[in-house]
């Protein structure tokens, strides 16, 4: 086993490398990327011939790669969270502003509501009776939370 320490290359470094960026498009969510890029800088030095000896190299993937996740997770990965959309996958929450007329009572200010195609709990401070023009002015989850609107 030793032997084959011995005869690491810059292309066995890149063959490890190139298989964690696939290995990280398959669905790792980052976490194979500093790995990935630490691999691809140790073939890059052996390659110069900065690192030859196998536990150099080994060390040096070793470091990079705890520095390179470390560099992704606080840098890079606050990209991934930012959105021009923001509400996309909070329904209710997209729905405040909106204006309809109440079908049925809220009794207690307690109810379901449809807006649109869907039937959505709903809460009120007071009791609202059908025919009530409504605004949504907050969600909960999945409540929202409607007030009359002053005709």
């Amino acid at each position: 086993m030793a032997d084959w320490f011995n005869t690491l290359t810059q292309w066995h470094w890149l063959i490890l490398g190139v298989l964690l960026l696939i290995l990280e498009m398959l669905g790792a969510s980052g976490f194979l990327i500093g790995l990935a890029v630490a691999s691809l800088a140790v073939a890059g030095a052996v390659a110069l011939g900065v690192v030859e000896s196998w536990s150099y190299q080994l060390l040096l993937f070793a470091l990079l790669g705890i520095a390179f996740t470390i560099l992704y997770w606080r840098v890079f990965r606050t990209f991934n969270s930012q959105t021009v959309e923001p509400l996309l996958n909070d329904r209710a929450a997209q729905l405040i502003g909106r204006k309809f007329v109440l079908e049925q009572n809220l009794e207690n200010g307690q109810g379901r509501v449809q807006v649109g195609d869907t039937l959505w709990k709903a809460e009120a401070e007071t009791t609202l009776t059908a025919g009530t023009k409504v605004e949504i002015y907050a969600s909960e989850g999945m409540v929202i939370k409607i007030r009359p609107l002053d005709s």
